[in-house]
Formats: C-alpha cells, structure tokens, sequence
C-alpha cells in the first residue's frame, strides 16, 4: 500500500517544512565584524609619533601664516568675528584679497584642529594608556580654544598691540607643548627619566630657556611698536605700544645677546664635564640658528623691515624655541626597561625610530 504525504509521520513534515522554510535573517557579519575593529584598535608606534609630529609641524605653521595677515595689512580684512562681516560668513568681494587672506589664515585654524585632535585620538587609543600624552594632547586642544578666542578679541579690539602679542606668544607656548608632546611620544615609558648631565648644567638649560622665551617677548613687543601693525590705511587698527622703536629693538639686541652668551657658555660648559656628543649637537644646533636669525635681525632692521625678511624671522623665531626645548629635554632620557614585555615599552621607542629617525630633529 502506497503511504501519501498525509500518511507521512509528523517528524518527517516537520523536517520538510524547516528544509522549504526561508532562513531567518542574520545579523549582518561585516558590520559586526567592523564594529568590534573599531573598539578594538590600537594606536601603532609610527602613528603615534607621526600623529604628534603633525601637530608640531600644523602649529608653527600658523605662526607662519598668521605674519602672512599680519604683514600683508590684512589684520582686519575680516572686521567681525566669528563672522568675516555682519552678514556674511566668508569675504566678500568689496573686501577684496585682504578679507580673503584674514578668512584663509582663520580657516587654517581648522587645519590645526585637525592635526591636535588627530594627536588627541591617537594618545587615547595608545596601549598601555600613557596618561601624560593624554594630558598634553588635550591641553593643545584647550590651547586652540583659548587662540580662537584671542583672536576674536583681537579682530574686535582693532588690533590692539597686547592681544596681538598675546596671540603670538600662546602660538609659541603651543610650538613648545607640542613639541614636547611629539619627543614623549617617542619615548618608551613614562617613569622618571635618567639626567644625562650634571644638575647644574641642567639649571643653566632652564636659564636659557627662560632668557629665550623673554626674548620672544621682547620681539613681539618690537613688531608691536614698528609700522607692522597688521592694518592697512584707512582702518583703525594703528594702535602701537607706546615705546620708542628704537629702544624696543635695542632691548631686543640686548637679549639676544644673553641668549648667544648662555648658549656659548653652555656649550663650552657641557663640553668640559664629558657630555655626550647628542647633547653638545643639539647645542651647537642652537647656537647656528640664533648666528641665522641674527643675521636677518640685522639685515631688516638696516633695510627697513622688508616683509619677506620679517616673515622669514617669524619663522625663524618659532624654530629657535623648538631647538631650545630640545636642548633643555636631551639633558634627560627614558631608556627602555630590560625585558619590559609592555606595548609601551622597546616596541615604542623601535617604531618611533623608523618613523623619524634616532634623535628628534627640527621639522
């Protein structure tokens, strides 16, 4: 007798139906997949080191473009902020190339936003966690916020010589923070360093780092009392410091020379206690590009502060006071611990050294 499918026991119709039923739908395994990459990912030693780099390299060159406005008279091509004018977010035609070089320097704010909170991310997703890179990288981050806001003011102040020092001198604090950021990034751990000269060599490093930074100061106050006020005719933004030229850049020349003085001494002192040979380097480096900037010094100062020239010390500014900091931190080295098995250990300082090399270098 044939059996119909009827007849047919309810185990096997069971099984015939789950065999003819679609497939219920499925968590999609690339998207998963991805997700758990995402959460998973882990900041590599040239990342890290080339992260923090950018960040050094984006904030002296807004220092850059920042004398550009300045120098080309258009420090108030922008009258407004955070607006370009009272309605309108970008330069208009009547304000012509100045309103597009003050709009073009403020969107490169952006770019350095960028590069900091590239650097931020990838500090964050370093392991293990290095809480002092996580500390540095944010407090660039608060730096960009407070330089958006002191450029508001000095846009709104028209320009008064205080804001726009100030605005020049934070940009250098932020070179010399970031500069810092991208030497401990390269380093293998964070515990106290080894000092790689005597403590009084040491103290004379943080003396001319000092008399370095006062004599930014002192420059800024010299570009604050010339004819470089960053406005051009016809605006209101003339506002100088109520110092004679002369005497502000007489200080100047007198600061420059302590600078050259310590830096000599320094050398010469360093080479008398047996230093290593790194270390002597990275002062005789410093010691040429202040022989640099003091030759340009002069030379705008007997030619009429030219732009191009003036720029170029801007320039030169901002690299001398990276040279500086990397005087003041090759006196001290973190070493790789004998066998530490950590991520942040010898496979740090090895990527960081392919990435750029053995021995920080200016940009």
């Amino acid at each position: 007798m044939t059996q119909t499918a009827g007849d047919a026991p309810a185990s096997e119709q069971a099984e015939a139906a789950a065999a003819t039923a679609e497939p219920a739908p499925a968590a999609n395994p690339a998207a998963t997949n991805l997700l758990s990459r995402v959460l998973a990912w882990r900041t590599t030693p040239a990342i890290l080191t080339w992260t923090c780099f950018a960040a050094f390299v984006a904030n002296i060159g807004i220092i850059v473009t920042g004398g550009a406005v300045r120098l080309t008279d258009s420090g108030l091509g922008c009258p407004t902020w955070p607006t370009c004018t009272d309605g309108s977010l970008v330069p208009t035609s009547r304000l012509g190339a100045y309103g597009v070089v003050e709009f073009t320097n403020r969107m490169l704010t952006f770019a350095v936003s960028v590069a900091v909170g590239a650097a931020i991310i990838a500090c964050m997703r370093w392991h293990p966690r290095r809480a002092v890179l996580n500390k540095l990288s944010w407090t660039l981050f608060v730096g960009v916020v407070v330089q958006a806001v002191i450029g508001g003011i000095s846009v709104r102040t028209h320009l008064a010589p205080i804001w726009v020092s100030l605005h020049m001198l934070v940009s250098m604090g932020m070179v010399a923070l970031s500069y810092v950021l991208w030497v401990r990034s390269r380093e293998p751990h964070d515990a106290a360093p080894t000092p790689t000269v005597q403590p009084v060599l040491r103290t004379l490093g943080y003396v001319l780092t000092a008399s370095v930074g006062a004599l930014l100061i002192a420059g800024t106050i010299v570009t604050g009392s010339g004819p470089h006020s960053g406005a051009k005719a016809g605006d209101p933004g003339h506002k100088r410091f109520p110092l004679s030229p002369a005497n502000a850049t007489q200080l100047h020349a007198d600061l420059v020379f302590l600078v050259v003085g310590l830096t000599v001494a320094l050398w010469f002192a360093l080479k008398a206690t047996g230093a290593s040979l790194r270390i002597l380097n990275t002062v005789r480096d410093l010691f040429l590009l202040l022989m640099a900037q003091g030759v340009i010094g002069y030379v705008q100062y007997f030619t009429h502060l030219p732009v191009l020239l003036v720029g170029i010390h801007m320039f030169g500014a901002a690299i001398v006071w990276a040279a500086t900091w990397r005087v003041l931190l090759a006196m001290r080295e973190r070493k790789a611990e004998a066998g530490a098995e950590s991520e942040g250990g010898t496979e740090s300082e090895t990527g960081a050294e392919v990435a750029t090399g053995a021995e920080p270098a200016l940009a």
